[in-house]
């Protein structure tokens, strides 16, 4: 089924997917579709992008929601105690600077779904959040796209 879709979609509705996100599609997209990178780069931005003001939101009424069952609750309390234990010492002290450099490394199970999370278990400012988790989207695509390039042109 996905195979049926055109690649700009493939590109957007991966790069909504937490892990993968446009730092991993972009380069993709490069590689596999044969795109230019500034053809890419702002469809998986937006992709990257578009569910985070939600998820700012809306999770605590999902919080909410999914706490009335036993054992999800048991389970959101285990992630998110270890999520604010690993991110309380860089959040507290840096605050913005923190969740930028959080969601701006290139590295798995970091970017805008975790920045998201950590700015609702925080209570950070919704505006000073959203603006933040875009800015550190669009330098960890850009890091990982730059990689490629280079590596592209160095080895080819």
């Amino acid at each position: 089924m996905i195979n049926q879709l055109p690649a700009w979609a493939e590109i957007f509705l991966f790069s909504m997917i937490p892990g993968i996100e446009s730092k991993v599609m972009v380069p993709f997209a490069i590689y596999e579709f044969d795109w230019q990178w500034w053809q890419a780069f702002p469809i998986g931005i937006l992709g990257n992008i578009i569910l985070v003001p939600f998820g700012l939101l809306f999770l605590h009424k999902l919080e909410n929601f999914l706490g009335r069952y036993e054992k999800i609750n048991k389970i959101m309390k285990k992630v998110f105690s270890r999520i604010r234990k690993r991110a309380d010492k860089k959040i507290q002290n840096y605050e913005y600077i923190g969740l930028l450099i959080i969601v701006a490394a290139p590295l798995p199970l970091t970017g805008a779904g975790l920045g998201t999370l950590i700015a609702y278990l925080f209570n950070l400012d919704f505006s000073k959040s959203l603006l933040i988790i875009f800015i550190g989207v669009i330098i960890a695509t850009s890091i990982t796209t730059f990689l490629l390039l280079v590596l592209d042109y160095i080895i080819f």
